[in-house]
């Protein structure tokens, strides 16, 4: 028998890169983001019953709650194109100033059409400021570090939209206009920190000197300037544009021939369909209708939803910067279809609240890694408040769409029905995903940027 050949030794892991550091602007960005949230979960308790103080009925009390995303969605458009015009700072501010002076106004209001009118006008800020902020995450954040970035800026939304309630609940016993004074207040503090902090960061829009350059000017010498693959390599020959030719504002079909952006929309609608639009509008009939436990165990169910978001998004979004954007996606969208179609046919409480864990895990390991995706196809070198935008519109429209067509399900045809077709509409977001392509900057190959902007 002869020998058998030495097994050669296995080449050692690379070593770990350093991890890049965030600017400081991050975190401002970060603890304005916790102030809004936390403002918000004041008013979220509050609003339905101040509504229906007004006599005006059920239906009318969802209106005024629904009008605040609908103009969200109106009004992305043109935030994406002030964002362009104006630059990122400017815009946030008066987007901000915008919902604080709706917030008093809403304090203030008299009757049921004064309170609708100044709470859908607060929607119009409310898309300016969260756009302007996505932009200037994409723009301040390493690409070594977008995940982490996108991550922590989640956390801090759902840290405030978890305290937030119970405290709001609290005010409301002084009445229920003060929530409304004390979020418009906690507005103007955030305003007024990013005005301050950030600098001169984002208050101008960045002015291309040349607005003929297209994407394929940047393709390498030799290298084909069509088909999907070319078209795919976008993000990292923006990435590698250098400062002394600064290219005018993304356009929407430049974006649109990137795969990781065409799965970011249909991503975005699912995950506003299913976790955030079905699920809150679904929980609580469900719970009392099918379950018969009481409006508490709804409340359980948000919160275990919120637990299991808040635990995994972190993390995921520091593992993508590591390990790419794509596996994360695709698992979170696997596991959010599987538990909200589940849900349909779960008949005890504590496998509803089970579910509602897992629901909330899934969501988490998708929001950050898929935010991260669009940023990397955005790139910090270009302005693009339109393409930000379109993704924003996209998971607002499933938030509102959503809550419409699960309950027009419910009533015709059941629970399962609609928890299940919310669910397939994550699926369809999974499918768009599988031949989607790899965008982290580690994982494709780009040189990992760790000096925080200027």
């Amino acid at each position: 028998m002869s020998p058998k050949p030495a097994r050669s030794a296995r080449p050692p892991l690379p070593p770990r890169p350093p991890k890049a550091p965030l600017p400081h602007q991050i975190w401002v960005l970060v603890s304005a983001a916790f102030i809004v949230a936390f403002g918000f979960g004041f008013v979220a308790p509050v609003l339905p019953q101040f509504a229906a103080s007004f006599d005006m009925g059920i239906m009318a009390t969802t209106v005024v709650v629904s009008a605040f995303a609908l103009f969200r969605l109106v009004m992305a458009p043109a935030s994406g194109r002030l964002l362009n015009r104006y630059g990122e700072r400017t815009v946030y501010i008066v987007g901000i100033g915008i919902v604080a002076v709706s917030t008093y106004a809403c304090g203030f209001a008299q009757d049921y059409w004064q309170l609708l009118v100044f709470r859908a006008l607060g929607g119009i800020g409310s898309s300016m400021f969260t756009i302007s902020a996505t932009a200037l995450i994409i723009r301040l954040a390493p690409p070594a570090a977008r995940g982490r970035a996108t991550g922590m800026y989640a956390t801090s939304f759902l840290l405030g939209n978890i305290v937030g309630p119970v405290v709001g609940g609290l005010l409301a016993g002084f009445g229920m206009r003060v929530p409304f004074f004390v979020y418009g207040t906690g507005l103007v503090i955030a305003a007024v920190i990013v005005r301050v902090r950030l600098g001169d960061i984002g208050a101008k829009p960045r002015r291309p000197r040349d607005r003929r350059v297209d994407i394929d000017a940047e393709a390498p010498a030799g290298a084909a300037a069509s088909g999907p693959v070319a078209a795919d390599q976008t993000a990292e020959r923006r990435e590698g544009a250098t400062a002394a030719a600064p290219l005018p504002p993304m356009r929407i079909h430049e974006a649109w021939r990137n795969t990781a952006y065409r799965a970011s929309l249909v991503g975005g609608l699912a995950n506003g369909w299913a976790a955030l639009g079905a699920r809150t509008s679904l929980y609580p009939l469900f719970v009392v209708q099918v379950l018969h436990a009481d409006h508490s165990a709804a409340g359980l169910a948000l919160t275990m939803f919120a637990i299991g978001n808040t635990a995994s998004v972190t993390m995921v979004g520091r593992w993508s910067d590591r390990h790419g954007r794509k596996p994360f996606v695709v698992v979170g969208l696997a596991v959010l279809a599987a538990t909200t179609i589940a849900i349909g046919f779960s008949g005890v409480l504590w496998v509803f609240l089970a579910l509602s864990l897992v629901g909330g895990v899934g969501a988490g390991m998708l929001n950050p890694a898929q935010q991260a995706a669009v940023a990397d196809v955005v790139g910090s070198k270009r302005a693009a408040g339109r393409v930000i935008s379109r993704f924003q519109m996209a998971q607002d429209a499933g938030s509102i769409f959503g809550p419409i067509v699960a309950g027009w399900l419910a009533d015709t045809f059941g629970y399962a029905a609609a928890f299940g077709v919310s669910g397939l509409i994550v699926v369809v977001a999974l499918l768009a995903w599988a031949p989607a392509r790899e965008t982290a900057p580690q994982v494709v190959g780009e040189a990992p940027t760790v000096t925080p902007p200027k």
